[in-house]
């Protein structure tokens, strides 16, 4: 099992921060990776240029890049920046992000989000492998652009750059189809969460239909597997899982929209359809801390690894079982806890 280190907190602090000590620890345990994260702050390229120049042997990742927040080439720019300075250390993480997002704060219209998600990362594909100067004629990008409100002055370019072609490019997807498109399109997916012990129907059967396209980038042993774990030691589980309610509530209930929140979405189909539609409820409705109440403290606990290390350990057989019969390939630990990091490298590396 490979395992990474998730940095949640550059996305969603006030004041963002990134402990570079702990960072640090990861590296020296072995971790495979650190990833930073955006939502509507501070962005992913600079907590991910942040990490670059202070590590020397980590992977550093951006989980995620939102697609409406930049044009595919800045998103290659990007790409072609990081992976050069860090001597080839980077991993392209990008995702569509939601409504409320992309038309609330970036003004981009959440129209056929698969659609340009799959010609987003065409676009960086040709960029990267510089083939040819850069043509593309889709649903949401044609470039060189033309039409009206254009000068006709575009023409076909070539990066001046001499990229990483085989650069990894993971998507952030949970639901059915971003499932299957990350498995034919990317070479890694990004999952929020996940139950370890109920993979089947919820994950793995859609990644096996998108690995099944024809011309699919990878086969699923080339393909990794990630998903955000928080790892909290602490002796009181109760006292962990009530701390952990309020962001799971956020997720559930107000990240996106009533009709549109894929978090929502995917928990209903591990099961607990009555309970988003409470925690929905209550969020939309402003009553937040009612629907903290009421995110079950079982989901919590199936998606994470909270209590004393002993029970850790032992929570830990659900973890490597996914490894084992290939449903999972790296954890993403979420923890600002050093012995957190110590005991998920003691146990997994």
């Amino acid at each position: 099992m490979k395992l990474g280190l998730g940095l949640t907190q550059t996305a969603f602090s006030a004041k963002p921060s990134i402990d570079l000590e702990v960072v640090k620890l990861a590296e020296s345990l072995g971790f495979d990776s650190v990833w930073a994260a955006e939502a509507y702050g501070c962005d992913a390229v600079t907590s991910a240029t942040w990490l670059a120049a202070h590590t020397s042997t980590i992977r550093v990742g951006t989980a995620i890049m939102q697609i409406p927040a930049r044009s595919p080439a800045s998103a290659a720019m990007t790409a072609i920046g990081l992976d050069a300075l860090s001597s080839g250390r980077f991993n392209l993480g990008l995702g569509s992000s939601g409504p409320q997002v992309a038309e609330g704060w970036h003004g981009v219209a959440y129209d056929r989000p698969l659609t340009r998600t799959r010609e987003y990362v065409a676009i960086v594909r040709k960029i990267l492998e510089r083939k040819e100067p850069l043509v593309h004629e889709g649903y949401h990008y044609q470039l060189p652009m033309t039409g009206p409100n254009t000068t006709g002055a575009g023409k076909p370019l070539k990066s001046v750059a001499h990229p990483n072609a085989a650069q990894p490019i993971f998507l952030a997807s949970i639901s059915p189809g971003g499932l299957r498109l990350a498995a034919e399109i990317a070479d890694g997916v990004l999952l929020s969460f996940i139950d370890p012990n109920n993979t089947g129907d919820i994950v793995d059967r859609y990644l096996a239909e998108g690995f099944a396209k024809e011309g699919a980038r990878c086969t699923r042993k080339e393909f990794t597997v990630s998903t955000f774990v928080n790892v909290i030691v602490h002796d009181d589980v109760s006292e962990v899982q009530q701390m952990m309610k309020p962001a799971l509530a956020r997720q559930l209930g107000g990240m996106g929209s009533k009709g549109k929140n894929f978090y929502a979405e995917f928990a209903r189909r591990m099961g607990y359809s009555d309970q988003v539609e409470q925690i929905q409820t209550l969020y939309l409705k402003g009553e937040k801390e009612k629907a903290a109440t009421a995110v079950p403290s079982e989901l919590i606990d199936l998606t994470n690894l909270i209590g004393p290390a002993e029970r850790i350990r032992e929570r830990l057989s659900a973890w490597k079982a996914a490894e084992k019969r290939g449903s999972l390939d790296m954890m993403l630990i979420t923890s600002p806890q050093p012995e957190a990091l110590k005991l998920m490298a003691e146990e997994l590396l």
